[in-house]
């Protein structure tokens, strides 16, 4: 297996971070509490709105997780996790789309970039253990 560049660590290390940051704000009661009244009254669909959301937060982990341990396929969830929120920050605001681009641009540039693939390649053809 080869060395691990750099720019997976970081980027699987931001992604670890951001995603359980905000896995566990997701989680924690509201401060407020008339929000919290509006979240015990609302209707299921709102409330399979933040299980997708957790969902989602937690791919960001599991995919900054198995980065560091060199799954291919990590990386391409983690792709396809970036494509999907800039179609959500289209959806919210010009700027949230454009900051999702720019890194969604970024993640790409990095872990396609030579040294990565041939990082993400090494796992695959490790001869199993005996």
């Amino acid at each position: 297996m080869s060395k691990r560049p750099r720019s997976v660590t970081v980027i699987s290390w931001i992604f670890i971070a951001f995603g359980g940051i905000a896995l566990l704000t997701s989680l924690l009661p509201p401060v407020d509490a008339a929000a919290g009244q509006r979240i015990a009254e609302s209707r299921p669909q709102h409330l399979f709105e933040h299980a997708f959301i957790c969902v989602a937060r937690i791919l960001a982990v599991l995919c900054g997780v198995f980065l560091l341990y060199g799954f291919n396929w990590a990386r391409w969830l983690l792709v396809v996790w970036m494509g999907y929120h800039i179609i959500v920050g289209v959806l919210h605001s010009p700027f949230s789309s454009v900051v999702h681009t720019l890194l969604f641009a970024a993640v790409v540039y990095f872990l396609f970039r030579p040294e990565a693939a041939a990082y993400f390649r090494g796992r695959r053809a490790e001869p199993p253990h005996s």
